[in-house]
């Protein structure tokens, strides 16, 4: 007998913020979530397995229109036509009272019950399958005491929708211990909720939270996928994570200490993306890039501001032989200037750096500065966060160092021009 074991598909998730991206791939990054899921149904018809146990937040909330849901009834028949069962609890993001359009039940479908946790006999494959439904967005309490017995002479699967005792980044739903699984007696346990792939035990139960089937933005990088399980005599004899996204993220971390060229930063960059997106040749690989280390980049960037990520990007289009997208790059660059000295000058260069570490020194003070500056900045409602009276302390400290570089950059420009 073999299962597959999948959660958190989010299927037509609406990665907000795409159209403010030039050049963004917005169609193949936006239907991403579908791709991946017809990808998981193709999987299951290939390795003719007898079940797919889906975890949990099948969708990304209310559907904005029918659409949605009939794509994913469409693949669910595709499953049944192939002989193949599916059992479905719902999460957090489909609970029974997030989903308000309705569509008519598959035959061969089961969607665990809302209101109490209930045992599904499959005495054909020697299966027994137990689950519940979130009836709301927020379960706050143990699920699983109220969970069936296992039966006796079967293999058990529990499937369950959970924070257990808390990831970060995640909201704790229906939390619960290891303890308190393995008590059930179950061999098997199909989590979901948490989207980073998590083999939380391995045997006795084995207990699995299989990540989501595709990374919606750049803080879900890496592979995603499911759970390939192979069961024999009532015993996992067999199992394999197996990759689905059709869209991979990635942080790529870039040291630009030694590069002194926009072109020595191209080359590197151009050996790191493509080591990344080498290792699967069939996808797109989405970047964020982070830029650090002291380097007379610095001052390129302070004197054009966006100069180092249209390097960047220009670079990206030398990969001919794999698809690279940069999303974003995020500098945290310094100058190689002897800010000590320029400290010590009689001149607009060493004012601006003695004001600088005078406001430093102060956050209080630099806060208060910040705030006379921008009196007279009125931004709309929809823009009212990225207004400085609300940054962090930390944040205005990184605003105060930007506009220090750029400052300078422009100061020693004008007397470099001067000179010449």
């Amino acid at each position: 007998m073999k299962f597959i074991h999948a959660a958190d598909l989010h299927i037509d998730s609406p990665m907000r913020g795409l159209d403010d991206y030039e050049g963004a791939p917005t169609d193949r990054l936006r239907g991403a979530t579908r791709q991946a899921f017809m990808a998981l149904i193709d999987l299951a018809i290939q390795q003719r397995v007898h079940m797919v146990v889906l975890a949990g937040d099948i969708y990304d909330g209310d559907w904005a229109d029918f659409r949605t849901g009939l794509f994913f009834r469409e693949q669910m028949l595709r499953l049944v036509r192939a002989n193949i069962r599916a059992f479905v609890v719902r999460g957090n993001h489909d609970a029974e009272s997030q989903i308000t359009r309705q569509l008519p039940d598959v035959d061969g479908v089961h969607v665990f019950s809302a209101r109490r946790a209930e045992t599904i006999d499959l005495p054909d494959v020697g299966v027994a399958i137990h689950g519940r439904s979130f009836p709301q967005r927020e379960v706050l309490e143990d699920l699983t005491p109220a969970y069936p017995p296992p039966v006796p002479g079967r293999f058990n699967i529990g499937v369950l929708h959970t924070s257990l005792t808390g990831r970060e980044g995640h909201d704790t739903y229906a939390p619960t211990t290891v303890d308190a699984l393995c008590g059930k007696g179950y061999d098997y346990f199909a989590l979901g909720h948490v989207h980073a792939r998590e083999v939380v035990r391995e045997a006795h139960p084995r207990i699995v939270f299989p990540g989501n089937l595709q990374g919606r933005h750049a803080r879900e990088t890496g592979p995603k996928g499911c759970e390939l399980v192979t069961v024999e005599g009532g015993v996992i004899t067999a199992h394999e994570f197996i990759e689905l996204d059709t869209v991979r993220w990635h942080t790529v971390q870039l040291d630009a200490t030694s590069l002194q060229s926009l072109d020595a930063l191209a080359r590197q960059f151009l050996v790191q993306a493509y080591n990344v997106a080498s290792t699967a040749r069939d996808r797109l690989h989405a970047l964020r890039v982070n830029l650090s280390g002291q380097s007379p980049l610095h001052r390129i960037e302070a004197e054009q501001p966006g100069t180092l990520a249209a390097s960047l990007r220009a670079a990206s289009q030398e990969l001919d032989d794999v698809d690279v997208w940069v999303e974003q790059v995020k500098i945290d660059l310094r100058s190689p200037v002897d800010r000590p000295s320029l400290a010590e000058r009689d001149d607009p260069l060493g004012e601006v750096v003695r004001l600088t570490d005078l406001l430093s020194a102060d956050p209080a003070g630099l806060r208060d500065w910040i705030q006379q500056q921008t009196l007279a900045l009125k931004l709309p409602a929809t823009l009212a966060s990225a207004h400085p009276q609300n940054f962090s302390n930390a944040e205005l400290q990184a605003l105060l160092a930007d506009a220090e570089a750029t400052v300078l950059a422009h100061l020693s420009r004008l007397g470099t021009d001067t000179d010449t």
